[in-house]
């Protein structure tokens, strides 16, 4: 008989396939059993990213919340807030979160922050501070495709 953990991680494991089928309602649940099971940071941060999908982007930080305290070294939780403030105009903010998410140390895929701190440096029109971080993003990711893109269109609307 499996674990309570091995049952949490199979509940997040279906969550996630939930998700990569577009089940929305689906990954809620499995992820919500995950963690009546055994909460971990990256459940909490998979719920948060569900309900955003939601539209409710407040239960999506407060989630990412609860994973930084589960897990202060797992850095997608703060880089998601990051972008949940971005989506609401709150760039200042968003910016401290994406910096913690830069100095993570474990968060995968590195570049996710940079890209997002791009996009902040394009909306202030700070053109100089977006082509580094899209220069950084691709440090870490030299064929992620959006990287490439953000990069190679900056540089073309400068020229």
């Amino acid at each position: 008989m499996p674990s309570k953990l091995e049952k949490a991680r199979q509940f997040l494991e279906e969550g996630n396939r939930c998700h990569q089928e577009g089940e929305i309602d689906a990954a809620i649940e499995k992820y919500k059993q995950s963690i009546q099971l055994h909460p971990t940071a990256d459940a909490h941060t998979f719920l948060g990213w569900m309900y955003s999908f939601k539209g409710n982007l407040e239960a999506s930080i407060e989630q990412c919340r609860i994973a930084i305290e589960l897990d202060p070294k797992f850095g997608n939780p703060y880089n998601d807030i990051g972008v949940y403030l971005m989506q609401l105009d709150r760039f200042d903010e968003a910016e401290l979160w994406l910096r913690r998410a830069m100095q993570a140390e474990r968060y995968e895929p590195r570049q996710f922050p940079h890209l997002n701190m791009g996009r902040i440096h394009l909306a202030r029109k700070e053109y100089g501070k977006a082509l580094d971080e899209f220069r950084r993003a691709l440090q870490h990711a030299p064929g992620d495709a959006v990287a490439v893109a953000a990069f190679q269109d900056l540089v073309s609307k400068l020229n």
